[in-house]
């Protein structure tokens, strides 16, 4: 069974859906004024994050290469103490002689040299 329903239209009412309307396109600009207000805070925070991932990457390169040239460092320091140990060594004249003798291959008259790989002394 049906029932007719009647809408009155009368002042009130249109004074009501009036309010209605006004408060809707109020929620709107407030709803659309929050949306910019967090697109803004949203870029906000992503520049510094962003500035942050980088100089951590950064960090993170940095500390690499400071692993690498230490190593290089204690690799340069053992040369270093190779060769001064030479020096040192060098200055014995006996040990000269052997040294330049099996390097160069210098001989005294009348000696055949022959050559050995890895046999030079240190």
């Amino acid at each position: 069974m049906p029932k007719n329903i009647v809408q009155l239209n009368n002042q009130y009412i249109k004074d009501e859906h009036q309010h209605r309307r006004y408060l809707a396109e109020e929620r709107k600009r407030k709803n659309r004024f929050m949306g910019w207000i967090l697109i803004l805070v949203m870029l906000l925070f992503i520049l510094p994050m962003y500035n942050l991932v980088e100089s951590y990457q950064t960090l993170l390169d940095r500390r690499e290469q400071l692993v690498q040239l230490q190593d290089e460092f204690e690799e340069l320091s053992k040369q270093k103490d190779e060769v001064r140990e030479l020096a040192d060594r060098l200055k014995d004249d006996d040990y000269a002689a052997k040294y330049a003798r099996a390097k160069y291959y210098y001989s005294k008259e009348g000696e055949t040299l022959y050559t050995i790989p890895g046999l030079l002394p240190q």
